[in-house]
């Protein structure tokens, strides 16, 4: 079975990746794979983040053992495998790439491929810059004093699949043409 994820970032408007990867997979593969998509080393800490529907945190899994003192809800990306979770189509996760200043990118499961398997994580589509892997302390204060970004906006508007949206039926079409997304939305 493989796993087609779409990843995008509320800061950067025209970047979207799509990674394929067998549900056998570890989390810290799926963590490799997203950090090659967009040119990230992988000397930074990250975590991966199962969220419900609202993007709210459910279950953490970390490069390393964070301790379980602090939360029963957290894994070792090593250890973990995707096919555990039994993920349904639309799952949503977060990827945490810059932990100081919580930068994330948002995933969300596309498609499952029943019947078929990867032997490594492939990167199927690749459209525009990614933001910076760490932020400038600068841009960092200017962030906190402004409050946040237009997460929530940007959220309904990528995944909602309103106008400027994915659409959900263009994803699932197999002839579909990986183009310009917001030409075609």
């Amino acid at each position: 079975m493989i796993y087609r994820f779409i990843v995008l970032s509320d800061e950067v408007e025209d970047f979207a990746r799509e990674i394929s990867i067998d549900a056998d997979s570890t989390f810290l593969q799926l963590n490799d794979a997203i950090l090659d998509s967009v040119g990230f080393s992988h000397d930074q800490m990250t975590s991966i983040f199962v969220t419900n529907e609202n993007w709210e945190k459910k279950t953490e899994f970390t490069l390393m053992d964070m301790g379980s003192d602090f939360d029963d809800d957290s894994y070792v990306m090593s250890e973990a495998v995707l096919r555990d979770q039994n993920f349904d189509k639309s799952q949503r996760l977060l990827f945490e790439f810059d932990n100081i200043s919580g930068r994330v990118f948002f995933l969300e499961l596309k498609e499952i491929v029943l019947g078929k398997n990867l032997d490594k994580p492939e990167c199927t589509y690749s459209e525009g810059e990614a933001p910076a892997q760490l932020m400038d302390i600068d841009d960092f204060d200017a962030k906190v004093v402004k409050g946040a970004t237009k997460t929530e906006d940007f959220i309904d508007d990528a995944f909602a699949g309103g106008e400027e949206g994915f659409n959900d039926d263009e994803l699932d079409d197999e002839s579909f043409s990986y183009g310009d997304f917001s030409e075609e939305m």
